[in-house]
């Protein structure tokens, strides 16, 4: 099992540790319901130093970025991030990720260079992937094993980390970066794409440099009664603003636009990109099933799998992510279901054995921010 920089830290604060992704990795320290608050309310701070980051640079770095992934990345301006997905050719999602587009230091004449971030379980089979797909003048460099990445949550993170650098941090724009100076250290990477709906930062630094970083951060922090995060809350909350997660509500077998994703996939891009006929028929045709929200009417969390049902019994599709919601006090979900059944307001059951639980859909996000 690998370790990130910072796991001897984790396990000295007494996080509870797991598995993930082949990591060993903090799921919780005070709890789950508690660190989830803190970056409600206040600011916390996430080792997520097991994702994975790819550099794409050449002469052609950005028709390979096209063709492989489902938004319009030739949008992107240098310092500008943007959500998207690698699509298969059946029609599925091979990842998940987001796309830096880096300064023009980083290339040789006539080049362009950007930055993928993917998951930490996809790694591997995302670089094999584009690999395979790289007909073009350009490089597909892993730098996954030499990159560290702290994220910074909350709507105290400008004020708690504004005195470890002269980036003025209310000026990054949300999907936007920059590099700099931050803690003392030079050419850290700042950027503002965060997953959990709060605000806040992501921080890429060398793994020899995460140590450092993360004690300045909490030194930093101090007065803010800053708090480490785990995994769990990270999954709690994605789950309120209705993030997908990988290997959960996407995966090979699900279309970016069953999962509400038709907003990443630009069909009408002049770039052709993997199975844009595809997805520019569903667009056109609909689909059969829908990624949609659900409040369960009772004190049970829905959990990977269960059954959906409609009044009748009958089964309309499956729950993708359950959890109890630490700011609504209610377990919440997604799951896929029958398009003309994925209406705000129909009623469904999730069925957990020889029980039902009364749930019912509901729009995104499950709060408001």
């Amino acid at each position: 099992m690998k370790e990130t920089p910072l796991t001897g830290k984790h396990i000295d604060l007494g996080a509870k540790m797991a598995a993930f992704a082949g990591y060993n990795m903090p799921i919780s320290y005070a709890g789950i319901k508690e660190e989830h608050h803190c970056v409600r309310n206040n600011v916390g701070v996430f080792d997520v130093s097991h994702m994975g980051e790819f550099i794409i640079k050449g002469k052609q770095a950005l028709d390979l970025i096209q063709y492989v992934t489902t938004n319009n990345a030739a949008r992107l301006k240098i310092g500008e991030a943007q959500y998207s997905c690698l699509p298969n050719k059946d029609g599925g999602i091979v990842d998940d990720l987001l796309i830096y587009r880096l300064a023009q230091d980083m290339c040789a004449e006539g080049e362009q260079a950007f930055m993928l971030v993917v998951n930490a379980s996809n790694i591997q089979k995302d670089l094999d992937w584009i690999n395979q797909h790289n007909h073009f003048d350009t490089r597909v460099i892993n730098i996954s094993d030499q990159t560290g990445l702290l994220a910074v949550q909350g709507p105290n993170a400008i004020q708690a980390m504004q005195p470890l650098t002269d980036i003025d941090l209310k000026s990054l724009s949300y999907y936007t970066f920059t590099k700099g100076k931050f803690g003392g250290m030079d050419n850290i990477l700042i950027s503002a794409t965060g997953y959990t709906g709060s605000g806040g930062f992501e921080i890429y630094a060398n793994n020899d440099q995460l140590a450092r970083l993360w004690d300045k951060v909490f030194e930093a922090g101090q007065s803010f009664e800053i708090q480490p995060i785990g995994l769990g809350a990270r999954d709690t909350l994605r789950m309120e603003m209705g993030y997908c997660l990988y290997g959960n509500d996407i995966d090979d077998t699900t279309s970016p636009i069953e999962a509400g994703l038709g907003w990443i996939t630009k069909t009408k891009k002049s770039a052709p990109f993997i199975s844009q006929e595809k997805f520019a028929a569903q667009k056109t045709e609909g689909v059969s099933r829908k990624l949609c929200a659900f409040k369960v009417d009772s004190r049970r969390v829905p959990r990977h799998g269960y059954p959906i049902q409609d009044g009748d019994a009958r089964e309309i599709g499956t729950v993708t992510s359950g959890t109890m919601s630490p700011t609504l006090e209610t377990p919440i979900g997604l799951g896929y279901v029958r398009s003309e059944l994925a209406t705000p307001g129909t009623e469904i059951f999730i069925s957990v054995g020889k029980k039902t639980l009364p749930a019912t859909i509901v729009k995104l996000p499950f709060i408001e921010r």
